[in-house]
């Protein structure tokens, strides 16, 4: 994907809401392209009930190992930048936030990039 972001705002982490995100992810790779996920090792990653597209292949992290895992940086570059240092008056006002700081941060697929790099994975290109 090349430092493209895809993302949803769920209310749930688990198996329906990690089947519709890699769905998302499947729609939005390239024709033709194929697009490696990491993914740590939480139940709703690695359970047998997801329907992996053709065009995905998902490989987990070692367990415990957040600084291996680029989303997590990509976390910290939402908060930092528009998610900290507030108060929100409920559920809908935090999901127009994460939505709001999603869409900034998508338009920018350099950002991306340079935030998700990671050495060991483009080893023996």
């Amino acid at each position: 994907m090349g430092g493209k972001g895809v993302a949803l705002m769920m209310p749930k982490a688990n198996t329906g809401a990690m089947q519709m995100h890699i769905e998302e992810i499947s729609r939005n790779v390239a024709p033709k392209a194929h697009a490696v996920v990491l993914m740590d090792r939480a139940g709703w990653h690695k359970t047998d009930k997801l329907k992996l597209p053709k065009n995905l292949t998902i490989i987990l992290l070692p367990s415990r190992s957040p600084e291996l895992n680029p989303v997590e940086n990509i976390w910290q570059y939402l908060r930092q930048n528009w998610l900290s240092n507030r108060v929100f008056e409920d559920y809908d006002a935090i999901l127009d936030a994460g939505c709001n700081a999603w869409n900034r941060l998508i338009p920018e697929p350099q950002t991306i990039r340079s935030i998700g790099m990671r050495d060991w994975a483009h080893s023996g290109q």
